[in-house]
């Protein structure tokens, strides 16, 4: 398996934050994180500088999941509660239900989708792929403007319009540079989350605002995932960190118990 990439900050128990293309959107959330936790934040197989699964590995969240177990070991870490957004977010569940993690937060993870929404919201990143690609390596021409922002951006925040420049521009870079993005896009899309009963604690939030994965997949979460918690994230989209940093940060303490 790859040697997956990751960045350490601040002191305490250790906290795993699972990251893809929202690397930028993270920082300002990793930085209250790190307030109580040594933070340590991965890049899955594939995405910002980690590189992908061996060949012939196809990156299901199931491959994905099991790179990241494995590599827990060699990171030093032993069973650490782990935070994760979108396709982070379902990795965190896989790992939550293999046991290789001490507690998961969950954000509007993927795979509680029907056919038709997994072909919209795939097709939508399929979207913004196309425009970070049209881009090329000087994103500043789309990242500089609120127009801009919001015509990348749409699906993934409430108010993309309102993400700084450098974030924009640093997704859109992260997105062109991944090589796992559309391997991945193309095998999450048969995903489904299969029901367990955690045996750590989890909590499950969603955006109040978000296109890609609304509101409504939370109910089913609630059916599959019995005795878990339940939060809604205020005036949030697809991608919390973007709109509320903090009203992310005191959902992941909380469900921490800090």
């Amino acid at each position: 398996m790859p040697d997956l990439v990751s960045r350490r900050l601040g002191s305490g128990p250790p906290l795993l934050v699972v990251r893809q293309l929202d690397r930028d959107g993270w920082t300002p959330v990793l930085d209250r994180l790190a307030r109580e936790h040594e933070v340590v934040a991965v890049d899955l197989p594939g995405f910002g500088d980690s590189p992908p699964l061996p060949a012939g590995t196809t990156p299901t969240v199931e491959a994905l999941a099991a790179a990241v177990a494995e590599w827990l070991p060699r990171a030093g870490l032993t069973r650490p509660p782990v935070v994760g957004n979108s396709l982070g977010g379902a990795v965190a569940l896989e790992l939550a239900r293999s046991g290789a993690v001490g507690g998961a937060v969950t954000l509007s993870p993927i795979g509680l989708w029907t056919g038709p929404e997994a072909s919209y919201a795939l097709g939508s990143l399929r979207v913004a792929h196309a425009v970070a690609r049209a881009c090329g390596e000087r994103p500043g021409w789309i990242a500089a403007h609120p127009i801009g922002r919001t015509v990348a951006f749409w699906q993934l925040a409430a108010r993309p319009w309102r993400i700084p420049e450098a974030a924009a521009a640093g997704a859109l870079r992260t997105l062109v540079r991944s090589p796992g993005f559309e391997p991945t896009r193309r095998a999450v899309r048969a995903y489904r989350l299969r029901p367990f009963t955690p045996e750590v604690p989890v909590t499950v939030g969603w955006g109040t605002r978000d296109l890609m994965t609304p509101p409504h997949q939370a109910l089913r979460a609630a059916r599959l995932l019995p005795g878990t918690r339940h939060v809604s994230l205020k005036g949030c989209g697809h991608v919390p960190m973007s709109d509320d940093p903090g009203q992310v940060a005191r959902v992941v303490l909380d469900a921490l118990g800090v």
